[in-house]
């Protein structure tokens, strides 16, 4: 659905320079925009390419207010503005389908849909579950007993939430997730050597504006829960084992497994493959680089450092302790 760039500029919070009735419906780079697209450009070096292209109006900084040419949309963080301008003219669009629940698909009479959610084809909404308004789930999805998902999330296609989890509002979770599946958690029988489960009774909680990426597995709690806080952002391949807490604002990269019951601060930054053991703990703010591994129980705390290595330190002492067998290897 085509928007003004009038509409753009309030919904974004930038100030209009130029024609606010000239409409846009999405947004594409410099090199491949039409005139129905927005750019942008964080550094006045580009802003010259970027009025020249083909899109129908640009978003950049004070740097550009006077620029003659093209539409501008004027905002101090112009990479954050072109971010919620396509959050906005997506949702729009998606607003304006008819669709709700698909014909193939399997809805208990005990669920309860809000009356602007969508089912898609062949998902499966099972007993006393709960779907909020705007809120779309996608084809085959499953959905078990009780999961409680908020409002405007989306649930893309083949995504598995076990029953008893909770979804918060504007969740978004990526193809092929799992969420609240048994954590690995088994018992020992010291006269026969085999393994026994141990309870795994818990639940999933996941609050408003977590993004979980494609193919990741989040367990449930084993007997209490396990939770990922406010605006945490999770990659694609990621593991969360039970127990686990994650707080608010924490970004995970792609292939990072956390054993059970971590303790994950406000801030963190995870790079990618970071490996961290059972009943650790990462306090607010601390950055561990790709590849990082965390022993059991340890804590890593420091807002604002860098962590790297295995185990995991100040990347300072990291790179002072491989310099220093470099040298021993010389002689």
């Amino acid at each position: 659905m085509k928007r003004s760039l009038q509409h753009v500029a309030e919904a974004v919070g930038a100030r209009l320079q130029g024609d606010g009735s000239v409409e846009v419906e999405g947004v594409a780079s410099i090199g491949s925009a039409s005139p129905q697209d927005l750019v942008f450009v964080e550094d006045a070096k580009y802003l010259t390419r970027a009025l020249g292209s083909k899109a129908g109006a640009v978003i950049a900084g004070e740097f550009a207010a006077g620029s003659a040419g093209r539409p501008l949309l004027i905002s101090g963080h112009p990479k954050l503005a072109f971010a919620r301008a396509a959050r906005f003219l997506r949702q729009e669009s998606r607003d304006g389908s008819k669709d709700r629940i698909h014909a193939s698909a399997v809805v208990q009479s005990s669920a309860r849909i809000a009356a602007s959610a969508m089912v898609q084809a062949h998902a499966v909404i099972a007993d006393d579950a709960a779907i909020g308004e705007k809120t779309r789930i996608g084809a085959g999805c499953a959905i078990g007993r009780g999961v409680k998902i908020g409002r405007e999330c989306e649930i893309y296609p083949n995504v598995t939430i076990y029953a008893g989890t909770t979804l918060g509002d504007r969740v978004i979770v990526h193809a092929g997730a799992v969420l609240g599946s048994d954590g690995f958690g088994y018992v020992r029988d010291p006269e026969s050597g085999r393994y026994e489960k141990f309870p795994q009774w818990g639940r999933l909680v996941i609050e408003d504006d977590v993004e979980i990426g494609a193919n990741t597995t989040i367990d449930r709690g084993a007997l209490d829960e396990t939770r990922i806080g406010r605006g945490t952002k999770i990659d694609n391949l990621v593991h969360i084992g039970h127990n686990c807490r994650l707080s608010e604002n924490v970004v995970i990269a792609a292939q990072t497994g956390l054993s059970g019951s971590i303790v994950i601060e406000n801030d963190v930054v995870l790079g990618g493959q970071v490996g961290i053991g059972e009943h650790a703990r990462i306090e607010e703010g601390v950055m561990l680089g790709g590849q990082g591994g965390v022993l059991p129980n340890k804590v890593l705390r420091g807002k604002g450092v860098a962590f790297w290595g295995t185990p995991a330190q100040p990347v300072r002492e990291y790179l002072k302790q491989l310099a220093a067998l470099a040298r021993l290897s010389k002689k």
